[in-house]
């Protein structure tokens, strides 16, 4: 396998479909930052104080990312369908409602860091933002390329697919959890932010927490 094409000697590069787009593309940068994050989210399940699900999970989340990263790098989805849907967002969200339960309940905002490895789901949590900012740029371009017919690959471009935004909103929801869960399960207080006042508002016992 012939690792380099030369094609970005030019600052150019290749979508599926084979369309040529340059390097500086919107689309570039979101499919780009979602790259990026993927190797933040592999650093963290390399992690020794990682435990062996939360490995797995992270795992999974890299091969959930692989598959966002194609939908944003997929023009012509006739021949190249997307292949994101709603199960991974849904996946996620079990998983959140299960690692919600185990910290107690927040009233102001922490920092990100405790323990190590917290901190590196707190990077990642982060870039998931930048992620998601990358592509919700992407969205607007592709939403006013429907208007003034200026497509990038000079041929008429697919609209977004919705779960992947979706999917990302909702990871940088789950890296907060995990890592308040990762500060708890290894004995580590989250740190709060000192001038933050009360923030989360708790419907619950204090008494639930007690037990």
């Amino acid at each position: 396998m012939q690792i380099y094409t030369r094609v970005g000697d030019k600052g150019q590069t290749k979508i599926n479909g084979n369309y040529t787009v340059s390097k500086n593309s919107i689309r570039v940068e979101a499919y780009g930052t979602v790259d990026e994050l993927n190797s933040f989210v592999g650093s963290a399940a390399s992690s020794p104080e990682a435990w062996p699900e939360l490995t797995q999970e992270l795992q999974q989340i890299q091969q959930f990312l692989f598959d966002c990263g194609n939908d944003l790098a997929t023009s012509n989805t006739n021949k190249y369908p997307y292949r994101t849907n709603e199960k991974p967002t849904e996946w996620l969200e079990n998983i959140i409602d299960a690692y919600s339960k185990e910290p107690k309940p927040l009233e102001s905002f922490i920092l990100p860091g405790g323990s190590r490895l917290a901190a590196e789901l707190h990077v990642c949590r982060t870039v998931t933002r930048r992620t998601e900012r990358a592509i919700v740029s992407f969205n607007h371009y592709l939403d006013q390329s429907k208007v003034d017919q200026t497509y990038e690959t000079n041929r008429k471009e697919a609209d977004a697919n919705p779960h992947v935004l979706k999917f990302i909103n909702r990871l940088s929801d789950y890296f907060f959890a995990v890592a308040r869960v990762a500060n708890h399960r290894l004995n580590q207080e989250d740190v709060l932010y000192e001038r933050s006042g009360k923030v989360f508002h708790l419907n619950v016992k204090k008494e639930d927490f007690e037990k």
